[in-house]
């Protein structure tokens, strides 16, 4: 039998043990975190002139969650905040920091932890966008009040802080790649909304009470994008998935002009930047998709670069003054894939005709405007598919100038641009045998505009809502369009993986409200792009030397080209 001492000793090696915080990576987040300018965002919100001091500065708070995130794969666990401030650094740096000395006991640990907590929601109070309590299931007529009685502005002002102290954290995890993005990297990024699960039980929308996180919403994938309060889905829409939470919209970063292919020698190609999450943005799963997307670019950083800008069906579908204008209006330059009901011609300007996002002479034949349409419709095959749009290119209306600084631009036919004859343009005939002779039907109006001038001006607002600059279907577009929506994809579940970050799971952000899940989320997101920079880092050969590690090994992919909107084509022909 053993005695009382050594039981006691066998007990005490038990005890969690805390090692000790090097004062270099103290030094390091610091340094992160004045660069950021997060500290100075943050302090003037939680500011007091009245009540007792703070014993606790804002800035070792953000170091203690910084150092948290990086021992718990990005999940902030304030016990674990708590035991880093107090408890593991060296004494000359809490002295440093102003940090009080708590005796290392219960009593000591939950005093501590109290400080660490009041502060938290002291700093997500005052940047929190919903006038909610959380942590308790609100009655609807309460819940309709309150959302009455408070200021509309006062709530979007709070919105905006919200998302800028988010994105400054994420800010964080950039300030190394910094140098890398403005060299490499052309400004194309792609949009996405993830869900994200929340700490509470989501309840029916007939409920008479709320969930305790009264922010959140329900998540519900069917075949198409649906408001999840909508109880008439069809039955051949059969729900894939169900989960309360946030849609994050995420803005991820991608050169669509390199593979990120590895060199002959396996190692990683340092001149290709791996994708990663520039600015994000988060609400209600499909609530205001357009103005969550335009928040998150928003805060996409000023020095870099636009370019294109990807996303799946969702985004061609939104209003243009709410989502295509604006996006442009910023720079970047649209690239889209089509639902069935926005194929074939879906607009004209002075006679050209919008087809899948494109201008094209009038009388382009049938059988070209409707490739796509009959594809889908499966009336012809996925080869005849792609030699139709190639036929397409000779009809294509081609730019005769750089757009101007309002969106306004200059276009000329086909014909103009030497590519076909027609009749209504004398000049153009005899050019060549080679060169499609267009001989365009009598109209009793008389021909468009566009058959008769030299060229024409296409305002933005034409098309807005389906235009993008890259022929739909083509080598280049599948090239840029591909390559960013798998960007995000692969994004998603590298954020998502559950021996890391666990984004989508509630767990690792326990405090309810969409104030602390978008400052929690951000602390992962973070932690996501700081382990997929020290993976690429890692694979790449450095100085002669051989990599760390090897990259991962890539499946054997199917040259561009030869994709379809229904899938491979697995015979090509020239």
């Amino acid at each position: 039998m053993t005695s009382r001492l050594d039981r006691q000793d066998h007990l005490d090696k038990l005890r969690t043990r805390r090692p000790p915080v090097p004062d270099t990576e103290v030094h390091e987040v610091l340094t992160a975190l004045d660069a950021s300018g997060l500290v100075a965002e943050v302090e003037p919100l939680v500011a007091q002139s009245t009540g007792r001091n703070r014993t606790l500065t804002v800035r070792a708070l953000l170091l203690g969650m910084c150092l948290a995130a990086a021992r718990n794969a990005g999940t902030v666990i304030f016990a674990s905040v708590t035991n880093l401030l107090y408890f593991a650094l060296t004494d000359e740096t809490r002295e440093r920091l102003k940090i009080p000395y708590y005796p290392d006991h219960a009593q000591g640990f939950e005093a501590a932890y109290g400080v660490v907590r009041r502060l938290f929601h002291r700093i997500e109070e005052a940047v929190d966008p919903s006038p909610l309590p959380k942590n308790h299931r609100l009655d609807r007529e309460l819940v309709a009040r309150l959302l009455g009685e408070a200021d509309p502005d006062e709530l979007a002002s709070r919105r905006s802080l919200m998302l800028r102290v988010a994105n400054r954290i994420l800010s964080m995890s950039l300030l190394d790649a910094h140098p890398l993005l403005e060299g490499r990297w052309n400004g194309s990024a792609v949009l996405d909304a993830t869900v994200i699960g929340t700490y509470a039980k989501g309840l029916s929308s007939d409920s008479p009470v709320t969930a305790s996180d009264p922010d959140a919403g329900w998540y519900v994938r069917t075949t198409k994008h649906k408001d999840p309060l909508l109880t008439d889905t069809p039955a051949q829409e059969r729900i894939k998935k169900r989960l309360y939470g946030y849609d994050a919209c995420l803005v991820v970063a991608r050169d669509p002009d390199h593979d990120g292919t590895p060199l002959p020698d396996g190692s990683a190609n340092p001149d290709v930047v791996p994708s990663l999450v520039v600015a994000f943005s988060l609400d209600k799963p499909s609530h205001r998709p357009a103005e969550v997307a335009l928040e998150a670019l928003q805060h996409v950083d000023p020095r870099y670069p636009r370019g294109y800008l990807a996303g799946d069906r969702l985004y061609p579908d939104q209003k243009p003054d709410k989502f295509q204008l604006p996006i442009r209006a910023m720079g970047y330059q649209p690239v889209y894939d089509y639902a069935k009901d926005q194929l074939g011609v879906q607009a004209q300007f002075a006679g050209a005709e919008l087809i899948e996002g494109n201008w094209y002479c009038p009388s382009m034949p049938q059988p070209l405007k409707d490739a796509t349409k009959d594809l889908v419709a499966k009336k012809i095959d996925k080869q005849t598919w792609i030699n139709r749009i190639r036929q397409r290119t000779t009809y294509l209306f081609l730019p005769k100038q750089r757009a101007d600084a309002e969106g306004h631009r200059r276009m000329m036919c086909p014909a103009e641009a030497n590519r076909t004859q027609c009749s209504l343009k004398p000049y153009t005939l005899g050019r060549g045998i080679h060169l499609p002779l267009i001989d365009p039907a009598p109209s009793p109006v008389g021909p468009p505009t566009a058959c008769t001038q030299h060229t024409i001006t296409i305002p933005p607002e034409a098309g807005a809502q389906l235009w993008q600059p890259l022929q739909y279907g083509t080598e280049e577009w599948q090239r840029v369009y591909f390559r960013l929506r798998n960007a995000i994809e692969g994004m998603n579940g590298f954020g998502k993986d559950p021996l890391y970050e666990r984004l989508e799971s509630g767990g690792t952000r326990r405090i309810r409200g969409i104030a602390a899940q978008a400052i929690l989320l951000a602390f992962q997101l973070a932690h996501a792009n700081k382990r997929k920079l020290a993976t690429w880092a890692g694979s790449i050969t450095l100085h002669g030397s051989h990599p760390h590690r090897r990259p991962t090994r890539r499946r054997k992919t199917k040259p561009l080209g030869t994709w379809t909107p229904e899938g491979y084509l697995t015979e090509t022909t020239a």
